[in-house]
């Protein structure tokens, strides 16, 4: 199977990279650096906040099916709107929610749709509560979540069996934690919380994150979505 996976220069897209290899499949990783040496693994850079990029790419099918999973993000300055620039607003807009939409559109377009056909979006617990300073990651989630339901509807309407998701990996021990950790209490007011989940062991790493999300990705479908990765399982 042929998996095609952005974000791979670090933590969770570079651990799902891992374990599809492991897995045995084909894995095409797109990210602006690459840290995977493999035969089955191919890279690609590229800059996600240009998506002109998606224009050029070409989706290949593989007869034993494909997925897409678009796990390539950006938090944007941990400040609130007012203090931001505009450009930051539609680097994290582009990022996590044009880009992603636009792949999801040309996988659609040039992938038949079979029997082990899936798009994973990578989503986050951010959509689901408003987080001050944290208002364009937020809006540019749940733009995620409602997108990814509303391509499943269309896919059902014409009869196709597409799997659809659009997980929230929980607080997973990655550089966007370090940086989040990093923001002074003036810019972002819940910066304890997020030094004490550190401090008390709380975070997931990529590997476990990674690990379930495979496994749950070869699950029969059920029609529902959205998770969060505690409904996963163990």
């Amino acid at each position: 199977m042929r998996v095609y996976i952005t974000g791979v220069s670090s933590g969770l897209g570079k651990a799902l990279a891992e374990s599809f290899l492991n897995e045995g499949n084909s894995v095409i990783g797109l990210g602006r650096r690459n840290n995977i040496e493999h035969p089955n693994f191919e890279f690609i850079h590229c800059d996600l906040k240009d998506p002109s990029f998606i224009e050029q790419f070409k989706f290949i099918p593989d007869e034993e099916g494909c997925i897409l999973i678009n796990n390539a993000g950006v938090l944007g300055p941990l400040k609130r709107i007012m203090d931001q620039q505009s450009n930051q607003i539609q680097e994290v807009m582009t990022v996590n929610a044009l880009a992603p939409m636009l792949l999801c559109q040309k996988f659609l377009q040039e992938i038949p749709v079979k029997k082990r056909t899936a798009i994973l979006n990578i989503s986050s617990g951010a959509a689901n509560r408003a987080i001050p300073s944290w208002a364009t990651y937020c809006a540019s989630k749940i733009a995620l979540d409602r997108f990814s339901e509303s391509i499943y509807l269309e896919e059902l309407e014409m009869s196709r069996s597409l799997k659809v998701y659009s997980i929230a990996p929980g607080v997973v021990d990655t550089p966007m934690q370090q940086a989040i950790r990093s923001a002074s209490e003036q810019d972002f007011s819940d910066v304890a919380k997020f030094q004490g989940m550190n401090e008390n062991k709380q975070l997931l790493t990529p590997n476990e994150v990674a690990f379930k999300i495979v496994r749950f990705l070869a699950l029969p479908f059920d029609g529902k979505v959205v998770h969060s990765i505690n409904e996963l399982g163990n």
